[in-house]
């Protein structure tokens, strides 16, 4: 293929990916499987070149960042608190499956040595990230079972493409007829210890090598470029070792996004972020719409390897697809029952979390980039092919259409944004707190400027509060709804006035980029609030759990009380004054108003008593504060 040509397909692909993923959004329907299909009608046309992915291609250039992408977007401190379940997922669950998956397969495939048929097990067993939880926090899942898809689905990746390094080693002494004296149970067991130990190994040594390199890297754009180079840096040294450049990659990236706050500026993180979702969107995606694209090729290989028919190739597709679906639910099941007996959750929360779980296991690049590292030779290698392909097309097709409604038909609903922006208000108190307190201890410290701080915190701190209230619309606007309203006002005046200046060309243009990149940040952070506080208006009340049950204030007063003047502030009413949101004291049944409204009345109310805790009187929230301790209860 000449230069030009290749120019265009990247082009073409590209293009594809984002008008066919901005098509279906708005419609629902899954872009993996349309760009499947986009791909397979392509590859039908004569104009269309013909694309072939090699193993080399697959194994170097697209799973290396596509498992990075994954790892430093998942918290090592979930994976930990959830280590017991997300091990069996990932590892036990992999296992159980490719197992089943070989026996089924050698079952139907009499001649198909059991190797490869484990191999096969090994490329259909890992359930994709993206797919998965892409649609957990669409229809609302519980942040747990989210939080065990993305371990188990980064973690499996590793667990899989392992297994099928170690099967594929055993399937090429046996093929190559290479002598079966060589082949024993203890070399290959070895081989996997090997690969698991070295990869980890080379990971925490990329870890540190990079986390070296970046103390020394002060600008965002180098440091994003490190970054993209990170996970070769790990997956070449352990494949040149013959160690697992899948775990290699895997553990770099989770030590590397655990300590990225220290390691990292916030704009290189930043950046960091922005630039991998932009890769990640277009080599996820574009995988599906190549692989469409060599549909033909793949028909064509069947129809030359005369092996089985098209019939039986799908026939048996179609078996391991309900295998791969049926194992599922057969290890999550019963291993949730055995983990309640631990952790003293209840049975029946467990059981239906991992029954839903169960269902959140679609297939999908990871799958199909596998099966294109089947090296020449492999036994029925284009059957092997088609069957993860016919499985990652169901499993997205069966599993991922109808997940919402097995969700709600089990009564698993997700968190509540409402209990979220409450635990979000405490937190941003309590660090605020700190920050104050450490500039009121420093006796360089300008108290003019420490006011103006106080200040600006206060306002900051009010505002996540405000995001929880229940105005209706001719109630008006919160303080912060307001000022973010006004600030938003300024910011288009501005850009229009610097894009004048601009346009005269005498103030030097970088200058003026500086200044727009400031506006748009600025504008950025504000739209970011508003959409966030218009999510959680939207959002149902429910009464959030107990947060802070060591207080012993919280303990002490009841959880609801009588107020004395339901409807309102009356500190407020007599002054003819407004309130924000409404707070009523446990201990006497005080009505006062919350710290954005202009009285303050319920802070006022405590200092003025001494009465600890104040509870939200807003339609159907269950939360109060202790102003003794700042926490929320």
């Amino acid at each position: 293929m000449d230069p030009l040509s290749i120019a265009l397909l990247l082009v073409g692909v590209t293009v594809t990916v984002i008008v066919v993923a901005r098509a279906c959004e708005p419609i629902g329907l899954p872009s993996p499987l349309v760009l499947l299909g986009v791909g397979a009608v392509g590859s039908l046309l004569p104009v269309v070149p013909q694309i072939s992915m090699s193993p080399e291609l697959v194994l170097y250039g697209l799973l290396p960042p596509l498992l990075y992408a994954a790892a430093i977007s998942t918290s090592l401190v979930d994976i930990r608190t959830n280590a017991v379940p997300i091990l069996g997922l990932s590892v036990g669950l992999v296992l159980f499956t490719a197992l089943g998956v070989a026996l089924v397969a050698q079952a139907l495939i009499p001649d198909l040595p059991f190797a490869v048929a484990f191999a096969l097990g090994a490329i259909v067993a890992p359930p994709d990230a993206v797919a998965a939880t892409a649609v957990a926090r669409q229809i609302g899942l519980p942040r747990r079972i989210t939080t065990l898809l993305e371990g188990e689905s980064l973690l499996n990746d590793a667990t899989a493409l392992v297994s099928l390094r170690t099967a594929l080693a055993a399937a090429g002494l046996a093929v190559h007829g290479a002598g079966s004296e060589e082949v024993s149970v203890a070399g290959v067991a070895g081989d996997f210890v090997w690969a698991v130990v070295g990869g980890v190994g080379i990971g925490v040594l990329t870890f540190v090598v990079v986390g070296m390199l970046r103390r020394y890297l002060t600008e965002s754009a180098a440091d994003t470029a490190l970054s993209f180079a990170s996970p070769f840096i790990a997956f070449v040294p352990a494949e040149s070792l013959e160690a697992s450049g899948v775990l290699a990659v895997v553990t770099a990236g989770l030590l590397l996004a655990h300590k990225a706050p220290r390691l990292q500026s916030s704009s290189s993180r930043l950046a960091e972020r922005i630039n991998w979702t932009t890769v990640t969107f277009v080599l996820e995606n574009a995988v599906f719409l190549l692989i469409g694209l060599q549909l033909q090729e793949i028909l064509q290989a069947l129809d030359d390897a005369q092996d089985l028919t098209f019939g039986r190739t799908m026939l048996i597709s179609l078996v391991v697809l309900a295998t791969v679906l049926l194992l599922r639910p057969l290890w999550m099941v019963p291993f949730a029952w055995v983990y309640t007996r631990v952790d003293g959750v209840p049975g029946h929360s467990r059981v239906r979390e991992s029954l839903v779980g169960s269902w959140a296991g679609m297939r999908g690049v990871v799958t199909l980039a596998a099966a294109f590292t089947l090296p020449e030779g492999t036994p029925h290698q284009p059957v092997l092919v088609m069957i993860a392909l016919v499985v990652t097309v169901g499993t997205l097709l069966l599993q991922g259409l109808s997940l919402p409604r097995v969700a709600a038909a089990l009564g698993v609903e997700g968190p509540d944004p409402r209990q979220d922006a409450l635990v979000e208000a405490s937190v941003v108190g309590a660090i605020t707190g700190a920050g104050l307190r450490e500039l009121e201890a420093d006796p360089d410290s300008d108290p003019d400027v420490l006011a103006e701080l106080k200040e600006q915190s206060t306002i900051r701190v009010n505002r996540t509060w405000e995001r929880l209230g229940s105005l209706s619309e001719s109630e008006g606007e919160t303080p912060a709804e307001a000022s973010a309203r006004m600030r938003t006002q300024m910011i288009d005046a501005e850009r229009a006035e610097l894009l004048r200046i601009r346009s005269q060309g005498q103030v030097d243009q970088e200058v003026l980029a500086g200044v727009l990149r400031q506006l748009d940040a600025e504008e950025s952070a504000i739209s970011y609030g508003a959409d966030k506080a218009a999510r959680i208006r939207r959002s149902p009340l429910l009464p959030p759990p107990e947060v802070a049950p060591g207080c012993e204030h919280l303990a002490a007063q009841p959880a609801s009380v009588t107020p004395t003047t339901p409807e309102g502030c009356q500190e407020c009413v007599a002054a003819g004054q407004r309130w924000v949101h409404l707070r009523v004291c446990t201990q006497c049944g005080h009505v006062g108003c919350c710290d954005s409204s202009p009285g303050r009345h319920a802070s006022t109310h405590h200092h003025e008593t001494g009465h600890p805790v104040m509870a939200s009187l807003e339609p159907g929230e269950a939360w109060r504060w202790c102003f003794v301790d700042d926490v929320l209860g």
